[in-house]
C-alpha cells in the first residue's frame, strides 16, 4: 500500500478549515440579516397597529359628532364608510353598518370641495334638497348605527 503524502492532508485540512470559516461568516451574516428583518417587521406591525388605532379613533369621533349634531349625516356617512374600507373590515361589518354605505352611495354623485363651490347656487340647492331627502330616509338607521359603532374596535 502506498503512503498518502502528509502535505496533501495538510492542504485538504486547510481547505476544509477555510471553507468552515467562510460558512461561519455567512451564517453569522445571515443571522444578523434575519434579526434585522424581524425587527423591521415588528416596527411595521407596530406602525400598522397604531394607524389602525388612529382610524378607529376617527370613526368613534365621527360617530359621536353625528350623534351630537356636530357633523351632517351625509358627510359622516361618507367618512365612516371610507374609514371602514381603509380598515378592510369584513362583509358582516359592512352589512351591520349598511346605512352609512347606502347614504354614501346615494350621494356619491354630488360634487364636493372645489367642485361644490364652483356650482351655481341653484344647482347647490338642488343637491342640498336631494341630500336632505336621503338623510330623511335613512336618518334613523344611521343614528342607530352610530350608537352601535361607539366603543367598537375594528
Amino acid at each position: 500500500m502506498t503512503e498518502f503524502p502528509i502535505w496533501l492532508l495538510v492542504i485538504a485540512a486547510l481547505i476544509i478549515f477555510t471553507l468552515a470559516v467562510i460558512a461561519g461568516y455567512y451564517l453569522r451574516k445571515l443571522s444578523a440579516a434575519q434579526k434585522k428583518q424581524a425587527e423591521q417587521l415588528a416596527e411595521l406591525e407596530q406602525a400598522a397597529q397604531e394607524q389602525r388605532q388612529r382610524v378607529n379613533d376617527s370613526i368613534q369621533i365621527i360617530a359621536r359628532s353625528l350623534l351630537d349634531d356636530g357633523v351632517g349625516l351625509t358627510e359622516a356617512s361618507i367618512r365612516i364608510r371610507v374609514l371602514l374600507d381603509a380598515l378592510q373590515v369584513e362583509d358582516s361589518v359592512r352589512e351591520e353598518f349598511v346605512a352609512f354605505y347606502t347614504i354614501a352611495e346615494k350621494t356619491s354623485h354630488i360634487p364636493i370641495l372645489k367642485e361644490w363651490k364652483a356650482l351655481p347656487r341653484k344647482e347647490q340647492f338642488q343637491y342640498e334638497l336631494e341630500m336632505a331627502q336621503v338623510e330623511a330616509d335613512y336618518k334613523d338607521f344611521a343614528l342607530d348605527a352610530a350608537k352601535r359603532i361607539l366603543g367598537r374596535t375594528f
